[in-house]
């Protein structure tokens, strides 16, 4: 499959897209012979018309012994037409649901390489709308083309050179007015991409629109939004119609247009055809063969000038497709990268800096030394770097200063992969894909056997409402939980990473969801869960972290203060005034 090409700058997306179809050239070469074949017979057709029409031009000069075997050469002619079409129509449907599968794939998989900061500065609807319907549009796009640009051009210089068997003087009139249609055909597609481009542009914002409204269909309800959701709405739909109709009737112009100078043609080859027949130049029936070939001959510059059309579409919805095939994946692990198989649970940060925006610092000078098996929690007020420091973490985002070491090989020179799984994380966000319960519980170890499965679920306490379910652990839930509570999917969230049991674990507010009778029996069990492994706590109910062995208070990116619970307490600082703020009224 081809590989991500350099980003480009031109507008055309040409290039890139006849590099996907190239594997398939083959099937593109078996399309062009059925269509060199298709259109032979085809043209062959109008001469055995030609010729019956001279046998019957005239009472009593019917030859009917001489049509039979006319009429059987044309019944041959249009079972090899409608075969050969049949067989280019399979190739070229071939050749263009392949290229669209591998485009849907490359982007697809690249999707799942770029960088985290990639994803969060675009919105899922525009992905979506990029990875679905504007790879639909290259596919209409693609079928049309081969379908007609292929039996077009075959058929324009075949037509020609039955055209200049017959008279040389009239074809030179056909080929010096039709051209014409080109020009005109040339000037509206110029206009119509720009078009195009901002038809597709705005049917991607208006499916981030709608993802995000169905997204938050509750919060939009809470809030009384819908008034508001649906000007945003009209307002994109009218603009996505405004340019909806100027891209439709610039590119209806081609056809009305290019059928005029058609037109214009087929009367000139007429009228100079008619008088050559009344000087003997001609007979009726090479007048009639001659004028089904003018016809035959400008009709393809009609279906062309429409591929062209239509191709100015696909290529506009390609080029936000490649945008994302080409945009830069998260840099590889190098070629010596350390596969972490032994974590013993120590981490060490010095001197790190991070900032999303260089104008911006967020994390500056942080040093950090855990040793194995420590629990500790991270405080402080919102944004103030404490979930930016668990994406440094996990290798979301690479620090900008400093290093990050774990068991005493600094993060970029080991495998992301193996850093990623020596982490569990839990999340306040949860998580779940469309499968079944004991699928999402065994997401990160899928050969866990049943006995694993439901000892994990025990372990977190949602084996009973999962057994209460209509079909249990085999119950499939949609990827937003379906009639789970938001605590019930926190908590199969949480036995997601009680069946793994990683060496160090992330738990970002991981019981937040949670009503406070169970959240004392959750961390009661993460309690066991953390025994020997290095747990990293971020949490806003600073009760919940009394009994981490190391607290870290963060204030804007820096660590302003640490120690235990009681240590803080007694200093009477930051810590202090944030656990104390719990209880003021």
């Amino acid at each position: 499959m081809p590989q991500p090409v350099k980003k480009r700058s031109d507008d055309t997306a040409l290039r890139p897209l006849l590099r996907y179809v190239k594997p398939y050239s083959p099937l593109l070469a078996a399309a062009l012979v059925m269509a060199v074949i298709s259109v032979v017979a085809t043209l062959y057709a109008p001469v055995l018309v030609g010729d019956a029409v001279d046998l019957i031009i005239g009472k009593g000069r019917v030859d009917l012994d001489g049509i039979k075997p006319i009429l059987v050469r044309l019944a041959a002619a249009v079972v090899i037409t409608g075969i050969s079409q049949w067989i280019m129509s399979l190739c070229t449907n071939k050749v263009s649901y392949n290229t669209v599968r591998d485009i849907r794939e490359d982007a697809f998989a690249n999707l799942q390489r770029l960088p985290l900061s990639y994803i969060d500065s675009h919105s899922q609807g525009d992905m979506i709308s990029r990875l679905v319907s504007d790879i639909e549009q290259i596919s209409d796009g693609l079928l049309m083309g081969f379908a007609q640009f292929f039996t077009g051009i075959v058929t324009i210089f075949g037509t020609l050179g039955f055209m200049l068997s017959i008279s040389v003087k009239i074809s030179l009139i056909v080929v010096l007015i039709t051209p014409l249609s080109l020009f005109v055909a040339r000037f509206i597609s110029k206009n119509t991409f720009r078009l195009f481009k901002s038809q597709s542009e705005t049917r991607g914002e208006m499916t981030a629109l709608v993802e995000e409204m169905v997204g938050g269909l509750k919060v939009v309800k809470a809030f009384s939004y819908e008034k508001e959701s649906e000007e945003r709405f009209d307002e994109i739909n009218t603009r996505l119609r405004d340019v909806w109709v100027k891209a439709v009737f610039f590119s209806s112009l081609t056809n009305p247009s290019t059928r005029f100078i058609n037109g214009l043609v087929y009367n000139f080859v007429g009228i100079i055809g008619a008088f050559a027949a009344i000087g003997s130049g001609f007979s009726v029936g090479q007048l009639s063969c001659f004028l089904t070939y003018a016809n035959q001959y400008t009709k393809p510059f009609n279906e062309i000038s429409g591929v062209i059309t239509e191709l100015q579409s696909a290529f506009a919805s390609a080029k936000r497709v490649f945008e994302v095939i080409d945009e830069q994946p998260e840099l590889p692990d190098s070629a010596n990268a350390v596969v972490l198989d032994k974590v013993d649970g120590t981490l060490r940060a010095e001197n790190v800096s991070f900032s999303y925006r260089p104008d911006i610092p967020l994390i500056e000078n942080f040093d950090l030394s855990v040793k194995s098996g420590q629990r500790i929690a991270i405080v402080g007020p919102t944004g103030c770097g404490k979930t930016t420091f668990i994406n440094l973490l996990m290798r979301f985002y690479d620090v900008t200063g400093g290093e990050i070491a774990v068991s005493g090989v600094p993060v970029k020179e080991c495998t992301r992969d193996s850093l990623r799984a020596s982490y569990g994380m839990v999340l306040q966000d949860t998580w779940l894909k469309t499968a079944t319960v004991r699928d999402n519980i065994r997401y990160g170890k899928p050969d866990a056997t049943e006995e694993e499965v439901a000892a994990a679920a025990r372990s977190a306490h949602c084996d009973g409402f999962i057994r209460r379910l209509p079909n249990g652990y085999d119950t499939v839930i949609s990827d937003n939980g379906g009639n789970l509570s938001q605590g019930q999917k926190q908590l199969l969230c949480i036995a997601r990473i009680m069946l793994s049991l990683p060496p160090m674990l992330i738990l970002d507010e991981a019981t937040s969801s949670i009503d406070t009778r169970t959240e004392i029996i959750i961390q009661q069990t993460f309690s066991r869960m953390m025994e020997g492994r290095t747990s990293f706590m971020i949490a806003h109910r600073l009760s919940t972290i009394r009994e981490a062995d190391c607290i870290l208070v963060m204030k804007a990116g820096h660590i302003v203060e640490q120690g235990t619970h009681s240590e803080l307490m007694k200093k009477n600082g930051f810590y202090a005034e944030l656990y104390n703020s719990q209880f003021t009224v």
